[in-house]
Protein backbone atom coordinates (compact mmCIF):
# COMPACT_ATOMS: atom_id res chain seq x y z
CA UNK A 1 0.00 0.00 0.00
CA UNK A 2 1.23 3.55 -1.01
CA UNK A 3 1.90 6.01 2.11
CA UNK A 4 -0.34 8.94 0.48
CA UNK A 5 0.27 11.22 3.53
CA UNK A 6 2.83 13.99 3.08
CA UNK A 7 2.97 15.40 6.84
CA UNK A 8 4.46 13.54 9.50
CA UNK A 9 1.80 11.98 12.10
CA UNK A 10 2.18 11.81 15.32
CA UNK A 11 0.89 9.21 17.73
CA UNK A 12 -1.00 10.86 20.43
CA UNK A 13 -3.78 10.29 22.90
CA UNK A 14 -5.75 13.50 23.30
CA UNK A 15 -9.56 13.99 24.49
CA UNK A 16 -11.54 15.93 21.58
CA UNK A 17 -15.42 16.32 21.06
CA UNK A 18 -16.47 16.80 17.62
CA UNK A 19 -20.21 17.77 16.02
CA UNK A 20 -20.94 17.08 12.86
CA UNK A 21 -24.67 16.80 10.86
CA UNK A 22 -26.29 13.63 12.69
CA UNK A 23 -24.48 13.79 16.39
CA UNK A 24 -22.24 15.30 18.84
CA UNK A 25 -19.84 12.81 20.22
CA UNK A 26 -16.07 12.65 22.67
CA UNK A 27 -13.54 10.82 21.30
CA UNK A 28 -10.07 10.53 21.16
CA UNK A 29 -7.32 11.42 18.73
CA UNK A 30 -4.75 8.88 18.39
CA UNK A 31 -3.39 10.26 15.70
CA UNK A 32 -2.60 13.75 13.82
CA UNK A 33 -0.48 15.71 11.50
CA UNK A 34 -0.79 19.12 10.24
CA UNK A 35 -3.23 18.27 7.95
CA UNK A 36 -5.76 15.92 9.65
CA UNK A 37 -6.56 13.41 12.22
CA UNK A 38 -7.69 9.82 13.15
CA UNK A 39 -10.22 10.18 15.71
CA UNK A 40 -11.77 7.17 17.75
CA UNK A 41 -14.91 7.12 18.56
CA UNK A 42 -18.22 6.66 16.93
CA UNK A 43 -18.74 6.04 13.15
CA UNK A 44 -21.49 8.41 13.25
CA UNK A 45 -20.26 10.27 10.04
CA UNK A 46 -20.21 10.09 6.41
CA UNK A 47 -17.11 10.10 3.77
CA UNK A 48 -17.30 14.07 2.99
CA UNK A 49 -19.22 15.35 6.29
CA UNK A 50 -17.73 18.27 7.27
CA UNK A 51 -17.08 17.99 10.89
CA UNK A 52 -16.12 20.85 13.58
CA UNK A 53 -13.72 19.68 15.97
CA UNK A 54 -12.44 20.78 19.60
CA UNK A 55 -8.94 19.02 20.18
CA UNK A 56 -9.01 19.44 24.29
CA UNK A 57 -4.60 20.25 24.60
CA UNK A 58 -2.85 18.75 27.29
CA UNK A 59 -1.81 22.68 28.56
CA UNK A 60 -6.11 23.16 29.51
CA UNK A 61 -7.16 24.89 26.27
CA UNK A 62 -8.63 24.58 23.52
CA UNK A 63 -8.21 24.42 19.73
CA UNK A 64 -11.69 24.51 17.36
CA UNK A 65 -10.51 22.85 13.99
CA UNK A 66 -12.65 22.15 10.41
CA UNK A 67 -12.27 19.11 9.11
CA UNK A 68 -13.82 16.86 6.17
CA UNK A 69 -14.38 13.12 6.78
CA UNK A 70 -11.46 10.93 4.63
CA UNK A 71 -12.88 8.06 5.24
CA UNK A 72 -14.11 5.71 8.44
CA UNK A 73 -13.91 2.26 9.96
CA UNK A 74 -17.17 0.80 11.26
CA UNK A 75 -17.25 0.99 15.48
CA UNK A 76 -14.31 2.45 15.46
CA UNK A 77 -13.81 5.60 14.58
CA UNK A 78 -12.85 8.29 11.45
CA UNK A 79 -10.09 9.93 9.52
CA UNK A 80 -10.41 13.92 9.22
CA UNK A 81 -8.19 16.19 7.15
CA UNK A 82 -8.38 19.58 7.97
CA UNK A 83 -9.94 22.22 5.91
CA UNK A 84 -10.01 26.29 6.00
CA UNK A 85 -6.94 26.68 8.61
CA UNK A 86 -6.29 30.31 9.53
CA UNK A 87 -3.00 30.96 10.32
CA UNK A 88 -3.55 31.45 14.25
CA UNK A 89 -5.07 27.97 14.15
CA UNK A 90 -2.49 26.63 12.18
CA UNK A 91 -0.03 27.81 14.64
CA UNK A 92 -1.79 26.59 17.70
CA UNK A 93 -1.80 23.03 16.03
CA UNK A 94 1.67 23.77 15.14
CA UNK A 95 2.38 24.43 18.90
CA UNK A 96 0.38 21.07 19.93
CA UNK A 97 2.40 18.99 17.41
CA UNK A 98 5.82 20.77 18.94
CA UNK A 99 4.83 19.71 23.14
CA UNK A 100 4.11 16.29 22.09
CA UNK A 101 7.00 15.44 20.40
CA UNK A 102 8.97 17.12 23.14
CA UNK A 103 7.27 15.31 26.10
CA UNK A 104 7.60 11.79 23.58
CA UNK A 105 11.33 12.70 22.93
CA UNK A 106 11.55 13.23 26.93
CA UNK A 107 9.66 10.01 28.00
CA UNK A 108 12.21 8.07 25.73
CA UNK A 109 14.85 9.40 27.10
Amino acid sequence: MTERRGAERVHVSIDARWEGVVAQCAGTIVDISVTGCFILTSDLVAEDELIRLEILTPTGGSIYLWGEVVYKLQEMGFALRFTGMADAEREMLGLLLDYVRFNEATVAA
